[in-house]
């Protein structure tokens, strides 16, 4: 789903509280992402950036809250999807997540807080390529 200029510019004045329900904070974030990795535009990249930032900052203290009982019709479904979310980004691109990761930590111009944070998505990220990477490829006794 292609992000318009017009929507885009939106963006930068959609409105969102701590009040605002998780869910719409989540569409947020998703759009705002979206916008990001489609500009090329250095300052409505970092206006985007800022907005993911906002948003993400006031999820994040929700995010082991009771889900309101408004919301939970919204999340309540006969069967359940047949492919939940997940993560699985080709080697080539997990790997340069990780070199970039590496690159930036290297940097030491990170805050000590930013830096554990980024310490342990980059080991996380790492664990996952080299599962990946060490993973079974094939059956004994079938062809290849």
């Amino acid at each position: 789903m292609a992000t318009t200029l017009n929507q885009t510019h939106l963006l930068l004045t959609v409105p969102f509280t701590a009040d605002t329900d998780f869910t719409v904070l989540a569409d947020h974030c998703e759009h705002f992402a979206e916008a990001l990795i489609e500009s090329d535009d250095p300052a409505l990249r970092l206006a985007m950036c800022g907005r993911l930032n906002a948003c993400l900052m006031l999820l994040q203290p929700t995010l082991n809250d009771v889900i309101p009982p408004h919301l939970i019709p919204q999340l309540t479904v006969d069967t359940p999807p047949a492919e939940p979310p997940c993560f699985e980004p080709e080697s080539d691109l997990l790997c340069e997540y990780c070199l970039t990761l590496t690159r930036l930590l290297n940097s030491q111009s990170l805050p000590s807080d930013m830096e554990k944070t980024l310490t342990g998505l980059l080991c996380e990220l790492v664990w996952y390529f080299t599962d990946i990477m060490k993973a079974p490829r094939w059956v004994k006794g079938t062809e290849a």
